[in-house]
């Protein structure tokens, strides 16, 4: 289509790059671009109630798809309300181009009405972050952003005043070829060299795999499979290697759970697979580490590394794995699963005695249905909080389902808005928001956004009418409970007063059936489910010595209560343990 003016030369790009979407909410300052979107049938504009959403819902999309996604808020206030989503995407390395309109060009830096420096207030959350302050400058800075996004993974902010948009777009401007894939980054063969010698040196070898070995399920497999190495994960992990491991021994971090832990501490030589692992008090400072990462600035930053290997982990793990010699003895291994079913088998027993008939209902029971339920190409969207508890615990992995959360940033409110930008992907996918009262009413009103699009999303609400991880926190710190209690309405009431499917469950007979109607409801559906928020209970064997200060006092959320199917893997995985 012909670009008469800056706004819908800005959008063509935008639809060049891959962008289908354009999350956010109109306002003056933003008008132009709206109105060519609204003139270009291949950008859809999505209308959410606040801009937060926006942000979450193209972190959402990036984070799926791999491709740019994109949202816009209007000049001032608009814009600043991108920031939290904005920042979640940016941590999570999820390819997103925010647009922050601004107030007209001339009254820049005049204490303007609405008048803020989005360039400067981005910049913590972005890669790049830019104003557009001449119609000439485009589609340069556009196209600079653009790969910015794409190939350093993360966000780009344009900022542009609602003047220049409506400019006509420059006769002679540059567009050049965009880029909108990453490449695969090989390691040198010197690191390989490097790496495959501190193989061979080891005999026991354990490897931590975080969200970078997504592609890479079956390179993890042989390389572990060639060195006889259990095999453990970050949270963000989790999707990507726990499926159809043999080598599995849980999960190591704040929701840890299994093996992990001791495999971590007990081995010569670890391998951190993709991990930005954040918690370093959970990571051995006495046997030799090594990280592969394709982001060279993550390497070492959590600890001190005997090698840093830049490079993706499946074309690492490819390089590698024919060089290093065979290893025949399996005793590490073969401990270590022990242990880690042994760590299963004793926690799930707390949640069986009569869990179908406990009232208010435990989370883990709904968590546990909910798992058994869900399609098998489910994508599950996950409230900070407990929820991460019931999602890292109980929603077993195979290769097809996705989880979307906020693991890195850690901001409430996330799941909602992020299951808006899953299920917009895909209608006929489903997309399962596992929200907490806490979270789905920070951003409660774009529950409306579902019922507007009818989309079908599947809220499942985990209603203990309280902040409950804060609650813990405080529990585990001597202190009272204070500030953290709800007073909640009936949601299910709430969702069919907007338009949607609600119901309300308080009995665990019930929560089955309900879920299932939910599911097969075709447009968006609610099912509030009241939980007991006294479900928590502490472990036994954590200690001040094993993982101190904060570590300590969010460390024992490691619940006494049930692993879901995980126990189920385990106990498959020790039958292959040769027996003496």
């Amino acid at each position: 289509m012909a670009k008469n003016t800056v706004a819908e030369q800005f959008v063509d790009i935008l639809v060049r790059a891959g962008v289908r979407r354009l999350y956010g909410v109109v306002g003056d300052s933003l008008n132009p671009v709206v109105d060519a979107v609204r003139r270009n049938r291949s950008l859809e504009w999505v209308h959410v109630r606040h801009e937060e959403t926006a942000a979450f819902a193209a972190g959402a999309e990036a984070q799926l798809t791999g491709r740019l996604a994109a949202c816009a808020g209007s000049c001032g206030p608009g814009n600043l309300h991108l920031i939290n989503g904005l920042f979640d995407a940016h941590r999570s390395m999820a390819p997103v181009l925010a647009l922050a309109s601004h107030i007209p060009s001339s009254e820049i830096g005049t204490s303007y009405f609405q008048e803020t420096h989005p360039d400067r207030l981005f910049a913590e959350c972005s890669h790049y972050s830019e104003l557009i302050s001449s119609a000439q400058q485009m589609p340069r800075v556009l196209q600079t952003a653009i790969q910015h996004a794409v190939g350093r993974g993360g966000v780009s902010v344009i900022s542009l005043p609602g003047d220049i948009a409506a400019h006509p777009a420059p006769q002679r401007s540059i567009e050049h070829a965009l880029v909108t894939r990453r490449p695969a980054v090989r390691p040198g063969d010197a690191e390989i060299d490097a790496l495959a010698r501190l193989v061979d040196g080891a005999r026991r070898v354990t490897l931590f795999c975080g969200s970078g070995t997504a592609g890479a399920h079956d390179e993890v497999m042989a390389f572990a499979e060639r060195v006889k190495s259990p095999v453990g994960h970050a949270l963000r992990g989790k999707e990507f290697i726990q499926f159809e491991n043999p080598y599995d021994v849980g999960m190591s971090g704040l929701l840890g759970y299994g093996a992990a832990y001791e495999a971590m501490h007990e081995c010569d030589l670890l391998i951190l697979l993709g991990t930005d692992f954040p918690y370093n008090a959970f990571l051995p400072d006495d046997v030799t580490i090594v990280q592969v990462d394709v982001r060279a600035e993550h390497l070492g930053r959590r600890s001190t590394l005997d090698l840093a290997v830049w490079g993706d982990v499946g074309e690492t793990l490819r390089c590698l794995t024919p060089k290093v010699r065979e290893k025949s003895d399996r005793r590490f291994l073969d401990r270590m699963l022990k242990k880690h079913s042994d760590a299963l088998e004793g926690v799930v027993k707390a949640y069986t005695r009569k869990v179908d008939k406990h009232v208010p209902i435990h989370p883990e029971y709904v968590a546990s249905v909910l798992d058994e339920e869900a399609a098998d190409d489910a994508v599950f969207t996950v409230d900070t909080g407990m929820c991460n508890v019931w999602a890292a615990r109980y929603l077993t992995p195979n290769g097809r389902r996705r989880v979307i959360g906020s693991f890195t940033h850690g901001s409430m409110a996330n799941a909602l808005p992020q299951a808006i930008g899953a299920q917009f992907l895909d209608r006929r996918r489903q997309v399962v928001s596992m929200s907490g009262d806490g979270g789905f009413t920070m951003l409660m009103g774009d529950f409306l956004t579902l019922v507007q699009y009818d989309l079908p999303v599947k809220v499942v609400l985990f209603n203990n009418s309280s902040l409950g991880m804060v609650e813990l926190e405080m529990m585990v710190e001597g202190l009272p409970a204070y500030g953290t209690t709800n007073h909640n309405p009936d949601f299910a009431a709430v969702a069919r007063a907007a338009g949607a499917y609600g119901v309300r469950v308080e009995k665990p007979k019930e929560l089955r059936a309900a879920l299932r109607d939910a599911f097969r409801h075709k447009g968006p559906a609610l099912v509030d489910v009241v939980t007991d928020p006294h479900a928590l209970s502490l472990p036994p064997k954590i200690t001040g010595e094993q993982i101190g200060g904060f570590a300590l006092s969010v460390g024992k959320v490691v619940l006494d209560g049930g692993v879901g199917k995980m126990v189920q893997m385990a106990r498959a995985n020790l039958r292959n343990v040769p027996r003496p």
